[in-house]
């Protein structure tokens, strides 16, 4: 380890980092980005041997686990040498756990690939299981081929987790449904609060925020609830459906916000690290990674960010409409 381990103003120790490896998407999801989104200039974006570095020194710092993300990470043109120079950790030992956030729509063509390469888990956002209303989420989206994704990642031997972002009048009668779907598949299942991130999306974002509390006491109604003490070392809570055995997610940034114990940031493909989601601070990390053959202004850079890192977010929702909000897109910040 290269000094103290992470740690924020408030004590917090940082032991999960999210990298974005591209702000580009084959997807338009409605709740993310804008339609006609620009994406960056390729020369903006990091290198897959800075992202490497990068990602190295903060394991070095004591980051255990590591997510990439993106946009869609596996549209990144030859990503997987990423992902192949990255298990040296989980080799080593550093890194406990390595793994991706996927629209699953290349997932088919990379599942195997993954598997080599130490990713034990995956993360599949899936928010319909209507190929219509899938379609319409996503802007382009094709439900079977992100189902036959989510099969090829099952074979290869993957941990298929689904998130769900709640989506008031968009996928509510669906609750039930995805449930079963997923109990059947056998993948554990997380439902997100829909979040004020983009200046481009539109007023209807309060209109689609379900707040979880009443997602969940619709399924108390039908099921019984015990809550779980574990975690996967992100936001979610989980309880279990006692008549199914299936455990399900509840990541509540709005309704019930998990800031007290964040142990997260993200760092997106420019390298700019975002101490915390929910707020428009930042720390350019690309400038000392490029300045120096040594990681020392980088890891400087990357302990000054931590110590900025505040408290909690702002985001609120209300009768009256929303507080709070981030301008940069989701897919600009990383997922």
């Amino acid at each position: 380890m290269t000094g103290p381990p992470l740690t924020d103003a408030f004590a917090r120790k940082i032991t999960y980092l999210r990298v974005s490896v591209t702000d580009r998407c084959d997807f338009r999801c409605t709740y993310c980005m804008a339609e006609d989104t620009q994406f960056l200039p390729r020369r903006d974006v990091l290198s897959l041997e800075e992202l490497d570095r990068l990602a190295s020194a903060f394991i070095g710092l004591g980051v255990t686990k590591l997510r990439l993300t993106g946009g869609e990470p596996l549209v990144r043109r030859d990503v997987m040498t990423l992902f192949r120079s990255l298990a040296r950790h989980r080799i080593s030992g550093a890194l406990h756990d390595l793994t991706l956030t996927t629209n699953g729509a290349q997932l088919a063509r990379f599942a195997t690939e993954l598997a080599d390469c130490g990713v034990a888990r995956v993360n599949v956002s899936l928010d319909s299981l209507r190929a219509d209303r899938f379609a319409a989420i996503t802007r382009r989206g094709d439900l079977g081929q992100v189902l036959a994704g989510i099969k090829a990642a099952k074979a290869a031997g993957l941990q298929v987790k689904i998130n769900t972002v709640a989506l008031k009048g968009g996928n509510e009668d669906e609750l039930f449904d995805l449930i079963g779907w997923a109990g059947d598949e056998g993948h554990d299942l997380s439902f997100i609060e829909v979040m004020p991130l983009g200046e481009a999306l539109g007023p209807d974002r309060l209109g689609q925020f379900w707040a979880l509390s009443d997602l969940r006491a619709r399924l108390a109604a039908r099921f019984t609830l015990e809550d779980l003490a574990e975690t996967t070392g992100g936001p979610a809570r989980y309880t279990r459906l006692r008549e199914t055995g299936q455990k399900i997610g509840f990541i509540t940034p709005l309704s019930h916000n998990f800031c007290a114990s964040c142990n997260r940031v993200r760092v997106s493909a420019t390298g700019t690290l975002y101490p915390c989601l929910g707020q428009a601070g930042k720390i350019d990390l690309r400038q000392p990674l490029r300045a120096s053959e040594t990681d020392a202004p980088l890891i400087a850079a990357i302990r000054h960010g931590l110590a900025h890192k505040p408290q909690a977010h702002d985001f609120l929702y209300s009768e009256t409409g929303v507080s709070g909000q981030v301008a940069r897109q989701m897919n600009r910040t990383g997922g």
